[in-house]
């Protein structure tokens, strides 16, 4: 089986020294394992991107050296925005399926009435699959639905390549989560899903901010017959005051005229522990270096970690 690994920035701002370190991560394991890297565009939410950023993104992409692979044959690059039928297409399989349902619930509804706390909040209390009536006379004053996925109560367990073994109860941790929005929007955890299986993506490696939303993707795999890739997820960069960088924390892009040093501070974040005079070789000449020298087990089990010369 081939590698075929993938970067997929969202375009919501300028690529910072966190973007670039998983940039770094993803590129190096699938060079370093003879295998294709594709670039991919996650902008399917649309109202968070920032004008212009996905070309910015791609253009300090290449002044860095990255070298992508073709992802398919009429396009280097992926845009989710211009996949909508594809993951309808998708959305219908599990509606046929009964592995969905319609949610008329607003978010203060939603807040007023959960009882139970998960990890990324309240938990949906399942009122418009218990209630049905009360859903369509919601439809009928509230407009358009969104669509939940109902999840199961047992655990889903990977093992991450750099985290260790991961595992996660969706009915207790998650509760039944949104697959596509009121406002007519795709959820990024449906639209990654179908994306890394069209493109055969085997090896994911990414940010651990990314590691509590694995198990939805994995079940939403099973759901859909999908095979699950292997998965890395590196420690996210954070400031001084544990934050993750991102354009509300300020956080500064990277400037293509120093790469050489920036590709060398992110493989000294990532573990490699690159010789210090490779600080100062050429662009091509640091490349090299770092997927001859690649090692996935040397990256920190960490989910964050500062780094001082930032």
């Amino acid at each position: 089986m081939q590698y075929i690994g993938r970067f997929a920035p969202s375009p919501t701002g300028p690529l910072h020294f966190g973007s670039l370190v998983a940039a770094v991560a993803s590129y190096c394991d699938a060079k370093y394992n003879q295998g294709k890297w594709l670039v991919r565009m996650e902008d399917v939410d649309k109202p968070r991107e920032l004008v212009g950023a996905a070309d910015d993104i791609l253009r300090t992409l290449e002044a860095f050296g990255f070298e992508w692979d073709d992802a398919d044959v009429s396009s280097s690059v992926v845009f989710q925005s211009q996949r909508s039928d594809i993951y309808e297409y998708y959305l219908d399989q599990l509606k046929r399926d009964g592995y969905i349902y319609a949610c008329t619930c607003s978010r203060k509804e939603i807040a007023d009435s959960a009882t139970i706390a998960g990890i990324e909040g309240a938990i949906y209390p399942k009122t418009c699959l218990l209630k049905p009536a009360l859903q369509v006379s919601n439809m009928q004053t509230n407009g358009p639905a969104a669509y939940r996925a109902m999840v199961l109560d047992k655990n889903i367990s990977f093992m991450d390549a750099i985290q260790g073994e991961v595992k996660q109860n969706l009915a207790i941790d998650i509760g039944d989560f949104i697959l596509k929005r009121k406002d007519g929007l795709f959820a990024y955890q449906l639209a990654v899903v179908v994306d890394d299986a069209l493109q055969g993506i085997t090896h994911i490696v990414r940010g651990a901010d990314l590691l509590n939303s694995t198990p939805r993707q994995i079940y939403l795999q099973q759901l859909l017959g999908f095979t699950t890739p292997h998965y890395a997820h590196v420690p996210v960069v954070v400031n001084a005051q544990g934050e993750k960088l991102s354009k509300q924390t300020f956080a500064k892009s990277v400037t293509p005229e120093i790469a050489p040093v920036l590709v060398f501070e992110a493989l000294c974040f990532l573990g490699q522990n690159p010789p210090a005079e490779t600080k100062n070789d050429t662009l091509s000449e640091v490349w090299d270096w770092a997927i001859a020298n690649w090692r996935l087990k040397n990256i920190p089990r960490q989910k964050l970690q500062t780094y001082n010369t930032l």
